[in-house]
């Protein structure tokens, strides 16, 4: 289970920063960046991915109560288009990092890329489930994100967004040869371009 060893290693604060939305067909990129209060840590942490929605809904609710800062920045779907999903992720982070209401002393991040944050960084492989702030961070741009996804498949019926946010699955590749691609699909993405190069085939 995640804790605050990481954290400990500065007696500033420290915010940990994860992200959500790297692997799909669609939709926008999203990422967390959560300040814990180390008196005051929401039970049951863990990485997003390891939780129920119910359960991560129900963080969601405790971080935003009982964290010293947090906030979720986006990177537009044409954001990744224009510059790569590795970059617009890092776009992604700065813009949650910056919009913290505390200033860290430095982030902890999610994974073995350092990306360039308006703060010094510390990588940290499997940090989500290593440190409890890396964790929060997760499930804020989990949370935020799939509601987005949610709301666009009231925008854009028939690709099914609420049950699979955009990422590979059945029916999403069953819509996109009979719809064909719609306005938060990522152009760059392989199968997408295939289905837009009139070569269908090529998706699965």
């Amino acid at each position: 289970m995640p804790d605050m060893a990481l954290e400990r290693l500065s007696p500033q604060p420290v915010c940990g920063v994860d992200e959500a939305g790297r692997g799909p067909w669609a939709g926008p990129v999203s990422a967390g960046a959560v300040i814990l209060d180390p008196s005051a840590i929401p039970p049951g942490l863990n990485d997003s991915k390891k939780l129920s929605a119910k359960a991560r809904d129900g963080l969601e609710v405790q971080i935003k109560q009982m964290a010293l800062a947090w906030c979720v920045g986006f990177a537009s779907v044409e954001e990744i288009d224009a510059l790569n999903i590795l970059q617009a992720t890092g776009l992604a982070m700065r813009r949650a990092v910056e919009g913290l209401a505390v200033t860290p002393a430095f982030a902890l991040v999610d994974g073995n890329y350092k990306f360039q944050l308006p703060c010094p960084i510390r990588t940290v492989v499997k940090g989500d489930s290593l440190s409890s702030s890396i964790a929060a961070a997760s499930i804020l741009a989990k949370t935020a994100r799939d509601r987005l996804m949610v709301e666009a498949d009231a925008l854009y019926p028939g690709y099914g967004f609420a049950a699979h946010k955009g990422y590979h699955a059945p029916i999403h590749v069953e819509a996109l040869r009979r719809q064909g691609p719609c306005a938060i699909h990522r152009r760059s993405w392989a199968p997408v371009r295939a289905l837009l190069d009139d070569a269908p085939g090529l998706i699965g």
